[in-house]
């Protein structure tokens, strides 16, 4: 079941690629279309499969592959992994369905997003930590392509700046990976094998900080985001809307799933320090796109702060805190996409992203009305409105940390005022004031180009009026999760226990 999630992007990927040359692009596109919304049914039907109120793997698959390296195929999902295969199958099939009919090369695009697409969905079930590893590096040269050959101003430098990072956070993470099962002298990579594994707390800390880093590259988390501009700003809108609301997730699902999860006791010890890291990208993430006259470097910074907020959560490891961290995964994402989908569309009609050229889109006869209604829901639910997606999620976050590190849970509310303020500086600039008459000939905006933003837009209304149909998929596993986490006062007995018997 889980492995259709898997290969069958990957098999449309081939098919594509392989199609004859007189095949229209228009047609290339809708085969695409075709197999992402049967992934995304079947999604659904993974979804009705799926027993909440069971904490552990579901749907397990397995079959020995390597076993002399440890590596097998097994998969598996719980209440984690699962809203984020689904948040893959939803934004994959919204990134297609936003490219336009006339893109060139259209059987290499499409291959490379469909490859993409089970990659990640093959990440996020992998209950193998090689195998993970294996999916996780299989989008790095897929994206490399996209942006570097359908990009725009300076995508070669993105591209490779995007690829040497990449690199690096997988060398990070799979060091991790090698040096966890040698140290345990375990025989196999099996992520449940691996879980309460018994290491001095020193080399917990050393293993959990590869993997902070290494994730923290593909978050990114200051100050390692320096490529995240450059390639966010480049990228087409559809790639851009993949980088950030699928991408992104595959870094903070590894700190929940990999450093949470395997190293509890370290995570605990190092927990104050992550809220602090979390405050800094918050706060830096927030101030950085005030500072901008660009929407898309703007959107891209934006991204930064919010996945703070995640960060923030995990550390507190609280309950709440980690269901709230898990909401706002899916709801940065669903925002993230509908902002790069309605800055593509600005783009596209206006010919330029910079706000100090934009102006009074909101005009009812000859701006964007409805593009720029739908831009204004959007900065509204990135500012964390009450109604809307990005408010439960950061409401939660807070919530739960408050109590463990009040200091940066309060510097972190400062910073969703902060978002606030960029939006309404978005906003006012783009949307208000006056058109220019000399250019406000705008093309008129179809309504198929409508639908993506659309249906993101009515999904973060739902999910913010509704919360318990996002909030209820992760409670059980984030519950037993938070259950296998030392206290402070635990680990300090388990210190002077060691430091006894030596």
């Amino acid at each position: 079941m889980l492995s259709t999630l898997i290969w069958v992007p990957m098999l449309g990927a081939a098919i594509i690629g392989c199609l004859p040359k007189n095949v229209s692009s228009r047609q290339i596109r809708l085969s695409a279309l075709l197999i992402t919304g049967a992934m995304l049914l079947w999604t659904f039907w993974v979804m009705a499969q799926f027993d909440i109120h069971q904490p552990g793997f579901q749907l397990t698959e397995y079959l020995p592959w390597i076993e002399t390296l440890g590596l097998n195929y097994q998969l598996g999902v719980d209440g984690i992994s699962l809203v984020m295969v689904a948040l893959n199958s939803l934004i994959t099939w919204i990134a297609i369905y936003s490219s336009h009919d006339n893109t060139e090369r259209p059987r290499l695009f499409y291959s490379m997003i469909l490859l993409i697409s089970g990659g990640v969905a093959g990440a996020f079930v992998a209950q193998n930590l090689l195998l993970f590893f294996l999916f996780y590096e299989l989008e790095l040269v897929p994206f490399y392509l996209l942006i570097s050959i359908w990009g725009g101003d300076k995508r070669s430098y993105a591209a490779t700046k995007f690829l040497l990072y990449t690199a690096l956070s997988g060398i990070l993470i799979l060091a991790a990976f090698l040096g966890l099962v040698w140290l345990t002298h375990a025989t196999s990579f099996a992520y449940e094998s691996l879980m309460g594994q018994m290491l001095p707390l020193g080399l917990q800390i050393i293993l959990l900080s590869l993997l902070l880093v290494g994730f923290g590259i593909k978050i990114p988390l200051v100050p390692l985001h320096t490529w995240l501009p450059d390639t966010y700003v480049a990228a087409s809108a559809p790639v851009a809307m993949l980088l950030g609301g699928v991408l992104a997730k595959l870094g903070t699902y590894g700190i929940f799933r990999f450093g949470l999860g395997l190293f509890p006791e370290a995570w605990a010890t190092l927990a104050p320090w992550l809220a602090i890291w979390a405050t800094v990208s918050v706060l830096y993430g927030a101030a950085a796109a005030i500072a901008q006259k660009d929407i898309k470097r703007m959107v891209a910074y934006s991204s930064i702060g919010h996945m703070g907020y995640v960060l923030l959560g995990a550390a507190a490891h609280t309950s709440l805190s980690l269901v709230g961290a898990v909401s706002q995964m899916v709801a940065h994402g669903l925002i993230l996409a509908i902002l790069f989908n309605l800055v593509g569309v600005i783009e596209e009609k206006i010919g330029t992203r910079d706000l100090n050229v934009l102006n009074g889109l909101l005009n009812p006869i000859r701006g964007l009305p409805s593009i720029s209604a739908l831009l204004i829901l959007s900065g509204m639910a990135s500012a964390g409105i009450p109604g809307m997606a990005g408010f439960i999620a950061e409401f939660l976050v807070f919530q739960g940390s408050y109590a463990e590190f009040p200091i940066p849970t309060l510097l972190c509310v400062v910073g969703t005022g902060l978002t606030a303020v960029y939006f309404v500086i978005l906003l006012n600039r783009t949307c208000f004031g006056k058109l220019d008459n000399a250019i406000a000939n705008f093309p008129k905006v179809k309504v198929s180009e409508r639908i993506p933003a659309l249906i993101l837009a009515t999904l973060i209304f739902i999910l913010g009026v509704q919360p318990a149909w996002l909030v209820r998929w992760s409670e059980q596993t984030v519950t037993t999760m938070v259950s296998t986490i030392p206290t402070v006062t635990n680990i300090a007995h388990n210190l002077e226990k060691q430091h006894l018997k030596m």
